[in-house]
């Protein structure tokens, strides 16, 4: 079970300060879409830049033009770049083959996807490398989680690793744990408390218990 540590309401030089705090307690840093938005690709160069050693994923959320969005991504530096599962299946097919090609894996968000179960199955046939149960800032705000979405893709998928993410914080993290996703990605259950360092290495000691 990995670790990602989502960054997403900072620029590029407060996201490599706040790395630096928690690089020892994570996986994969993540450049949120707000971050992508606001300052482009360049934050993730900067971010592999600065953290060789990590995992870097690029939030872009594709939903068009896949293979060329993945390449700019992976040259960009990129190991991990998501697509959207509401997206069409030939740009699910475009992003796999070109991070391929380009030996980087693509991670499925499935936000707003309506039968998690149904497409669970149809993109581990695609051969994504993971697929990810999302509760967005917006349902967050209602209460909700992804928990349950968690256990469905798990009851269908045989290839694709499972990603967990949305809301997630210290105080929940047993319940994340027990569902066993191969991934659990933290935001602002790390980045918006005092003691992030501490925070990221408590959460860390429960996903490595398993």
């Amino acid at each position: 079970m990995e670790l990602q540590l989502a960054i997403d309401l900072v620029n590029t030089e407060e996201a490599i300060k706040l790395v630096k705090e928690v690089e020892e307690h994570i996986d994969i840093v993540e450049i949120g879409t707000p971050v992508v938005i606001n300052e482009g690709l360049g934050a993730v160069k900067a971010m592999k830049e600065a953290f060789p050693n990590l995992k870097v994923l690029a939030d872009l959320k594709i939903m068009d033009a896949a293979g060329y969005e993945v390449m700019k991504a992976s040259e960009a530096g990129a190991d991990m770049i998501t697509i959207l599962g509401a997206a069409e299946n030939a740009s699910i097919q475009g992003a796999v083959e070109e991070a391929k090609k380009q030996n980087k894996k693509i991670l499925v968000d499935m936000i707003a996807v309506k039968d998690i179960e149904t497409r669970a199955k149809e993109l581990d046939d695609f051969g994504v490398d993971y697929i990810c149960v999302h509760t967005g800032y917006d349902l967050q705000a209602v209460g909700k989680n992804s928990f349950e979405d968690l256990k469905a893709i798990k009851r269908v998928v045989k290839n694709a690793k499972t990603a967990v993410a949305g809301g997630i914080k210290l105080e929940t993290i047993s319940e994340v744990v027990a569902a066993e996703p191969d991934l659990v990605i933290v935001g602002g259950g790390i980045t918006g408390q005092d003691d992030k360092k501490g925070t990221a290495a408590k959460i860390q000691e429960l996903i490595k218990q398993n």
